[in-house]
């Protein structure tokens, strides 16, 4: 996913002033990318390193535009140094280029390949119609991006923790050893608590933003945390874009008279939609958000779709109070209303 990729208003470029061998794409591995350019047919090879990414990007035309799908931590060191250099960067959803390259009928996957498309794909992007949707990238500050990560750390150690103890639910040879493991990863998660407060502790938007976030019924410490440190590093235009950057917006399948089955999209961060899901949950146990749930089960949704409804309703509730400045107020809560 794009850092920063709703922040306010970046400027673009008028249409005609990007040219096609001035957008540049790069298909990045852990070794190596390879570079092509839009309307040219060779492609090049480079060591993913500084020292050879600073060399190349002095061959790099002044004001291209260099674009990269998101790989993990692979393509950090390429987006930095060319935003660092001047170039417009565009760190794109992988998902998003995959799409693209089914609708154009790609036939095989290989790097150069990768690389064309990827610059074919800015291009329509920066030149077409459709041009407002891509945003240049920009780097996580230090403090954000070590609270981002330390909170993807956590849930990945709850996941392997719970999975581990299924399977060792039943071999009883093993239950000391078990219960020993299970100790040490709860030692270690809470380890990553304090290291989240002593980080949060130093800046005092994110403390005053985590006590309003907490105000809401069945957002913790955690997930006030997420939600403040998500807030924080993303500028959101609204709630709608919030919500679609979680992936908690429902996709439409309809056609004619046919209404289909709504999907979440998902294309968002997953570890930002499983906390959402656990404050849904503890929001149920409330006597201010149990009606609701209650009332979305009894049209029919099942216990999940509803959870996934009032975790929506809660994002929803979080970017006001959040850009309001203001507490939670239950009164404002229309109960009855149908829920976003």
């Amino acid at each position: 996913m794009q850092d920063r990729a709703l922040d306010a208003q970046p400027s673009y470029e008028p249409p005609g002033s990007i040219h096609n061998n001035a957008i540049i794409g790069v298909d990045v591995a852990k070794a190596t990318f390879v570079v092509a350019r839009h309307g040219a047919k060779a492609t090049q090879a480079i060591a993913n390193s500084p020292p050879a990414i600073r060399a190349w990007l002095k061959a790099v035309p002044v004001g291209a535009c260099i674009a990269m799908e998101s790989t993990g931590r692979y393509h950090l060191e390429l987006a930095s140094q060319a935003q660092a250099a001047g170039f417009n960067v565009y760190v794109l959803n992988a998902m998003d280029v995959h799409h693209y390259a089914k609708a154009m009928g790609q036939r095989g996957k290989t790097d150069p390949l990768d690389a064309h498309l990827i610059a074919q794909y800015v291009a329509h992007q920066l030149l077409g119609q459709a041009r407002k949707r891509l945003r240049p990238w920009q780097p996580t500050p230090r403090l954000l991006g070590e609270l981002r990560d330390l909170h993807r750390a956590r849930v990945q150690l709850a996941d392997s923790c719970a999975r581990l103890t299924m399977a060792l639910e039943h071999v009883a040879v093993l239950e000391e050893e078990g219960q020993a493991l299970r100790a040490h990863f709860k030692k270690l998660m809470a380890q990553i608590d304090a290291k989240v407060a002593t980080l949060m502790a130093s800046d005092t938007q994110l403390v005053q933003g985590c006590k309003r976030l907490q105000t809401i019924t069945g957002v913790g410490p955690q997930g006030a945390a997420l939600l403040a440190t998500l807030l924080t590093r993303i500028g959101f235009a609204n709630s709608d874009a919030l919500v679609a950057y979680s992936g908690l917006d429902p996709r439409p399948e309809d056609s004619g008279s046919k209404r289909g089955k709504r999907r979440l999209s998902k294309k968002g961060d997953p570890h930002l939609r499983r906390q959402l899901y656990l404050c849904a949950m503890a929001a149920t146990r409330s006597a201010l958000f149990r009606p609701m749930y209650e009332a979305l089960k009894g049209r029919g949704l099942p216990s999940t779709a509803a959870l996934v409804v009032l975790a929506r309703k809660l994002l929803r509730i979080a970017f006001a109070v959040w850009r309001s400045g203001q507490a939670f107020e239950p009164s404002k809560l229309l109960i009855n209303a149908k829920p976003a």
